[in-house]
């Protein structure tokens, strides 16, 4: 979607696919504040139908469904940005692409599957913006229907992340498949999630935070339902215990009715997501937590914010990388300028959009980081450290892309990487590669001579470059360089014509 020049007056839209319900946000940005103006959420319960890794028919059906809803409301508000994400089920689901691609082709936007680290980022930005801006350190938990998110930040950073595989729906398929509920079943839910906050509380206890912040449906469902026992709306330890035992002398998520305060919603995946709260209130320590409005899809309109004003974090990320792997700063600059100058001659011809030169620049800045590895083979080297690190602020989607093309920028040009692709996206992905390796060809010839004049003509998987005469005479290592990369390209299917 275009974007308006006016960055005081832009509609932000901001789609969260999670485990239990989908979410739309269509926010105004105005004199840097997020006003929201339409909000619409469905309660799809996607993870309920993800059996052994496999997403159920019915389950798809029910969030295209809810996607067709959504696509009425976005042609009616004409958001001028657009971002869509998919959660923990995404994460597991390996037949999560047949979803993905036709909930993009009706929403008209790519679907981002983001990391439980990123999911918690963001989640901590929405919240963080919601609360007093104060120095004191705060723990936000976000208890979602396939995963729970931790993060300790200050202000508006976040500090430590973490995101384990317990939600108010998987915990409901795997505890209470029948929707009975005793004192047992509830206890072995506890357990299981207290097994799993163990692996992070050494970490968050030494850390420390001052104030307990809850976000999303389920910890705002709890504190709703405290709120109707006159304890204003926080959620306490003594509390839940008292909770505890209402719920379960009820003996099944049919008579949760008789509570007040739960709307109904919330009946299915009120208990276990009671049993996951009460499992980290023992385990962390936790003696109070008030709850937040704030969640991922405002994090996700206040990052895309952060994008317009040219504060992206994932810049802060690539930058981090490139210190934490002592990457030579001249080489990565002059590869990147080179990279831009060839994506500028190139972009109109190949239809390359701003986010790929976006990814051509980091590409350029990252593709020595396997050197911190081994010299030998650190293309690869180089694929594997930014495929499996955390990096704050890209997709996975953007995170596998950005491997790629630093796995694909020397030696031998695979076809393997792309395997699995769409043609769209590996032809995209495919040209981006073309014009890295020839940055990375000319990092030598720079310093020496400045940039080497020559013009470049593009046309479907062919890319010509027009040297000056004598020019590649005089510079006999690329020209030898220049014909190795004839014979790389044609493996792949490309034609790099050099005259």
């Amino acid at each position: 979607m275009a974007v308006k020049n006016s960055k005081e007056d832009t509609l932000i839209g901001a789609v969260d696919l999670g485990s239990n319900s989908f979410h739309l946000l269509v926010a105004r940005v105005k004199h840097g504040e997020m006003r929201p103006v339409v909000s619409h959420r469905e309660k799809v319960q996607l993870a309920a139908g993800l059996q052994n890794g496999v997403l159920s028919d019915d389950a798809m059906a029910r969030g295209l469904n809810c996607i067709s809803q959504f696509r009425q409301i976005l042609d009616s508000a004409q958001p001028d940005m657009l971002r869509v994400v998919g959660t923990n089920t995404f994460r597991a689901a390996k037949n999560g692409a047949v979803f993905e691609d036709a909930a993009a082709t009706m929403l008209r936007q790519r679907i981002e599957v983001i990391s439980g680290r990123e999911e918690a980022r963001l989640i901590y930005l929405g919240v963080a913006h919601s609360l007093a801006d104060d120095d004191e350190a705060r723990l936000v938990v976000d208890i979602g229907g396939g995963s729970t998110e931790f993060i300790i930040g200050e202000r508006f950073e976040s500090k430590l992340l973490e995101s384990l595989y317990m939600g108010c729906v998987s915990y409901r398929e795997q505890f209470f498949p029948n929707g009975e509920l005793t004192v047992r079943q509830f206890e072995k839910a506890y357990q299981s999630a207290s097994l799993e906050v163990l692996t992070i509380r050494n970490t968050y206890r030494n850390k420390g935070w001052s104030e307990a912040v809850g976000s999303a449906g389920t910890l705002n469902a709890i504190a709703r339902v405290l709120g109707e026992n006159n304890e204003q709306g926080l959620i306490s330890r003594q509390g839940l215990e008292d909770l505890k035992a209402t719920v379960c002398s009820i003996r099944s998520f049919e008579g949760l009715k008789e509570v007040p305060g739960l709307k109904s919603h919330r009946r299915s995946t009120f208990v276990p997501g009671l049993a996951i709260c009460c499992a980290l209130f023992d385990t962390l320590g936790v003696e109070e937590m008030r709850v937040s409005s704030g969640g991922l899809r405002e994090g996700m309109v206040y990052d895309l914010m952060g994008r317009m004003a040219h504060e992206d974090v994932r810049e802060r990320t690539v930058t981090a990388m490139m210190k934490r792997c002592d990457v030579d700063q001249g080489t990565a600059i002059r590869v990147e300028q080179f990279g831009n100058y060839l994506y500028n001659k190139t972009r109109e011809a190949w239809c390359l959009s701003d986010a790929d030169g976006e990814l051509l620049s980091w590409a350029a800045r990252l593709h020595e980081v396997g050197l911190s590895i081994a010299h030998s083979q650190f293309h690869k080297h180089g694929q594997y450290l930014i495929k499996n690190a955390d990096l704050p602020g890209f997709s996975q989607t953007e995170q596998k892309a950005l491997a790629i093309l630093v796995r694909c920028h020397r030696r031998k040009l695979s076809v393997e990487p792309f395997t699995g692709m769409v043609e769209e996206e590996r032809q995209g992905l495919l040209r981006l590669c073309i014009l890295l390796r020839l940055a990375v060809l000319f990092k030598y010839v720079i310093p020496v001579e400045g940039l080497p004049h020559f013009k470049v003509a593009v046309d479907d998987n062919c890319c010509t470059l027009s040297f000056e005469p004598g020019w590649l005479q005089k510079h006999p290592l690329t020209m030898a360089e220049l014909e190795a990369e004839q014979r790389y390209s044609k493996d792949s299917g490309f034609v790099l014509s050099v005259t």
